[in-house]
């Protein structure tokens, strides 16, 4: 049975929560946990619009969705097991209800709150971003940016997507223009290397994430919302991510993996135990 969600919002929004209210409540949730010691990080599109938000304007034009939809629907976070109870008592303080535990919930260790005037619901994952086809791994990661996951973590996140959505091309756009491609830890720099070294030990997670890549750059040229600018800028900044994961070289178990290829499902499902048939920004 769905629960009851009553939910109460400004007249003048017509029934649509901006997208600036997500930006502002996802921004105000992490501060406050942080007063409380609790480390809270932004994941997902809501973040990538908060970590380029010089680019507003960008993302506009390309339009996430349709001009009469509500661009997003939801906040994600990630935070840590060992605080999973104060997260909990965090979220309640806010005024917060938690929805009760489910089969999918539980499996993908994840607690999901709704906001206290029913605006949206907060996800709240710990310790690895389970529901995913290629699980990541976010211990010892949180501290390296706030109020967001790092740009590196964002850009894995999307291109660990194997059904790539357009609304995921458009996010890893903006990220892509907004930053530069590097090969070290920076604020504004998408860390190449540790990208390359987090898949040259995992081929199923390389395959994805090299086969979206060269999806996004050939979507990029027939692209008509982009000035030529743009498209040389995302699509050199693609080429320079797939020669540094290219370059790295490939654990054993890597090349041992590769031999079978895709013949054999290399991703997990996510929350269904289907497969998913096609894959890849192309078929968009």
């Amino acid at each position: 049975m769905m629960e009851e969600r009553i939910v109460r919002m400004p007249s003048e929004w017509g029934g649509v929560v901006p997208t600036e209210a997500f930006l502002e409540q996802g921004r105000k949730i992490v501060e406050e946990a942080s007063k409380a010691n609790i480390p809270l990080r932004l994941i997902g599109g809501v973040a990538i619009r908060v970590h380029s938000a010089e680019l507003s304007d960008f993302m506009k034009r390309l339009g996430r969705l349709g001009a009469a939809e509500q661009e997003y629907t939801d906040l994600d976070f990630m935070s840590y097991m060992k605080v999973r109870d104060s997260v909990r008592k965090f979220f309640e303080s806010m005024g917060y209800r938690k929805r009760k535990v489910t089969l999918s919930s539980a499996a993908t260790q994840r607690q999901i709150y709704f906001h206290p005037d029913g605006w949206f619901y907060a996800d709240v994952f710990f310790d690895k971003l389970l529901a995913a086809n290629h699980p990541i791994d976010f211990r010892g990661r949180l501290e390296l940016d706030s109020p967001t996951i790092s740009l590196t973590d964002l850009l894995l996140e999307k291109l660990q997507i194997v059904s790539f959505s357009e609304k995921d091309l458009k996010d890893t756009l903006l990220l892509l223009r907004a930053h530069d491609m590097g090969e070290r830890h920076a604020g504004e720099v998408v860390d190449a290397r540790y990208i390359a070294s987090l898949l040259s030990k995992d081929w199923g997670f390389w395959y994805t994430v090299t086969t979206n890549l060269r999806g996004l750059r050939k979507a990029v040229t027939e692209m008509a919302d982009l000035t030529e600018v743009e498209k040389v800028d995302i699509t050199s900044k693609i080429s320079k991510l797939l020669a540094i994961i290219e370059g790295e070289p490939k654990s054993a178990g890597w090349k041992i993996r590769s031999t079978i290829g895709p013949r054999k499902r290399w991703y997990s499902p996510v929350e269904t135990s289907e497969t998913v048939g096609e894959f890849g920004i192309w078929k968009l």
